[in-house]
């Protein structure tokens, strides 16, 4: 063999061995990402990218792997090439438009997921596509949530926290205190165990801190749910018991729902129950407030996408009977899991498959009152949702306090326990009465002003004379009640240091009825504010009384002769017609001058007009308030930089008299 033959076979030696070797690391890859080991697995295809072997789907793998991992960083960065190879399969437009979602990068996730779409792909109908300006309305939303400081994380994976009777019971992959750790290979971090501290621990927890007995096993445990009496547990763990692990068709070992009962303070007598199978996961569970249902996550057969939320009925005997899936309105053609329902029956869970913020987002369902039957659900927002995973909701039994877990930025772990301390929406509700007769009084109007007497809202009373009306915290409100056949009422409250468990103020409201006659509107309805009814037995009277309009000299606030004598009508229905009648005044300005200087005008006429009426002697308790309001209610266009006469500017320097009661 000449020297040329011989470099050429060594070169396509050196080739085959480089082929061969490259052809073991993809099969070698492959095999590791198919038990579920992708942080391995991520290893391995880099390096064939590296070698520029079988590049295109190495690449694929690669992406898939750290979207396995929920590392939507790197996910996004290797499906960013995966979306440009020619002929790429459109499901990885999703994944990327997916990933880009987790980076917060909303925009153009949406581009790509319309790509997904215009290819042919379907998105299903609970898809974050579906409402364009959903992030714009969640964060800028009200925030009800407000994180709180947890000691209790490590580097590892931590989360299913729930309190209960002082202790925090939670999951986590800390094990440390045993000389051989065995990792799960899917993320390379020890198996998970249950833990608990006291819920007021300054000390971070170690092994010492898990749960006594029989729970922890050699893989996974947890979470877990323990029914209100504390003597049963219900946990997950990998389907692994009395030292036999099963697996299925596919060689994996699924999850499973156990039951334990506390004997001498120790966790026992585990049970199998009749829930699980082989075949599929189940795992999550939770129960509701009174113990008889226990809630749980599960691929069964039957399940509309990767994982649904399933209930079965708990028997007192402990018997588990009429399983249901839970239905469309929460399981979607994605992933739901992690639910737990707090103590008014409201069922929390996580998905990806509902119009979320990130990767998954914790969402509370919406029951309807009559049916009780789920009809929607809600995302949480920020900041308990955010761009990455969050899950493992649980609430306290005060409704205002609890944890969830997260693998946002910021982090400790891997997956971390976040506290947090909920500010209830507060309302204002009240009954509207009639005074005489004490029945409810149905579609009255209700007015809801803040302390500058905008109104905030309205709405009128249902068939029982009832109403109610959100309203923030730390404000002061006045609300009126109102309906043809009455006289207004008002109260004023307000919401200011007030508990944060108070979520209701209550504001019952009477209305007094009049007879349908003679309006005092007809004084001068220039100068009521409010049109009133007088008794039939005093239209005589009232006729008689017809009111100029009072008005006032520029810049002035004293009263005018002229006026002094229309004001002296006024006294007379109030001491010799009328001494129950109850009223307040207002006053204003035209718009010359400025804001503030017309505001200390305003109220100084309102305040000569109620030193008169006082001095002629009517009840000062009958003059329920005396107030200026400046330009701001103007009832011509007279203002600023508006050319007017003086007689249009006259119009607006007024007084009117607001009627709040004719007894």
């Amino acid at each position: 063999m000449n020297s040329k033959k011989y470099i050429l076979v060594c070169i396509t030696l050196m080739l085959s061995f480089s082929v061969f070797s490259q052809q073991g690391k993809q099969k070698r890859a492959d095999t590791l990402f198919n038990k579920f080991s992708f942080v391995k697995a991520a290893e391995v295809y880099k390096d064939l990218i590296a070698n520029n072997y079988n590049k295109d789907y190495a690449t694929r793998k690669l992406a898939d792997c750290y979207a396995f991992l929920r590392d939507p960083r790197n996910a996004s960065r290797y499906y960013k090439n995966v979306v440009k190879q020619k002929n790429v399969p459109i499901e990885y437009y999703y994944k990327y438009a997916q990933s880009l979602r987790g980076m917060k990068q909303y925009d153009e996730s949406q581009i790509w997921l319309q790509r997904f779409k215009d290819s042919g792909g379907v998105v299903n109908a609970n898809d974050f596509s579906k409402d364009v300006n959903f992030i714009s309305s969640v964060f800028g939303a009200k925030q009800q949530y407000f994180l709180d400081r947890v000691r209790f994380n490590s580097k590892y994976s931590d989360f299913g926290a729930f309190e209960q009777d002082g202790k925090v019971y939670f999951t986590s992959a800390r094990d440390e205190g045993v000389a051989i750790k065995r990792l799960y290979g899917w993320n390379e971090q020890p198996f998970l165990d249950v833990y608990v501290t006291d819920a007021k621990s300054k000390k971070n927890p170690d092994f010492t801190n898990k749960v006594k007995g029989d729970i922890n096993s050699i893989y996974h445990d947890g979470p877990v749910t323990i029914t209100k009496d504390g003597k049963t547990m219900y946990f997950s763990r990998n389907n692994f018991n009395e030292d036999v692990e099963i697996k299925d068709k596919r060689g994996l070992t699924n999850m499973k729902i156990y039951r334990a009962t506390l004997v001498d303070s120790v966790w026992t007598n585990i049970e199998d129950l009749p829930i699980n199978g082989d075949n599929f996961s189940t795992q999550h569970p939770a129960l509701n407030m009174d113990d008889t249902k226990l809630y749980f996550a599960s691929d069964r057969p039957g399940t509309k996408g990767g994982s649904d939320i399933w209930v079965v009925n708990i028997r007192p005997d402990g018997l588990l009977m009429d399983l249901q899936n839970v239905g469309s309105v929460v399981n979607t053609e994605s992933a739901e899991g992690f639910p737990f329902i707090n103590n008014e029956g409201v069922l929390f869970f996580s998905s990806d498959g509902h119009t979320g913020l990130g990767l998954l987002d914790i969402f509370a369902t919406i029951k309807d009152e009559d049916s009780d039957e789920i009809v929607d659900v809600i995302n949480l927002g920020t900041p308990v949702n955010s761009n990455a995973d969050d899950f493992s909701f649980s609430m306290n039994a005060d409704g205002i306090n609890g944890y969830f877990a997260s693998n946002r930025q910021g982090g400790r772990g891997s997956d971390d326990i976040y506290a947090f301390h909920r500010i209830p929406v507060l309302h204002v509700e009240g009954v509207v009465t009639d005074a005489i007769n004490g029945k409810p009084v149905p579609n009255a109007k209700i007015t809801l002003f803040d302390k500058e007497e905008n109104q905030v809202a309205y709405m009128e009373t249902d068939e029982n004379g009832y109403y109610q009306i959100n309203i923030d915290r730390n404000q002061d409100y006045k609300i009126v009640a109102s309906q043809d056949k009455y006289i207004d009422d008002y109260r004023t409250f307000t919401s200011k240091n007030i508990q944060t468990e108070l979520i209701t103020i209550n504001a019952n409201l009477l209305l007094n009825p009049v007879p349908d006659v003679v309006k005092l509107a007809e004084l001068n309805t220039t100068n009521l504010g409010y049109e009133k009814n007088l008794t039939s037995d005093d239209s005589t009277s009232v006729k008689n009384a017809e009111l100029k309009p009072i008005y006032f000299d520029f810049e002035k606030y004293n009263i005018r002769k002229e006026y002094a004598l229309e004001l002296d009508k006024i006294v007379k229905l109030m001491t010799v017609d009328y001494p129950d009648m109850a009223i307040k005044i207002e006053a204003h300005t035209d718009s010359r001058g400025t804001f503030e200087y017309n505001d200390i005008l305003s109220t100084n006429r309102a305040k000569s007009t109620y030193d008169y009426l006082i001095s002629k002697g009517v009840n000062p308790s009958n003059i329920i308030e005396y107030k200026g309001y400046g330009e701001r209610r103007l009832i011509n266009e007279c203002a600023d930089g508006v050319v007017c006469d003086e007689a249009q500017h006259q119009l607006n320097r007024r007084t009117a008299f607001i009627v709040v009661r004719m007894e």
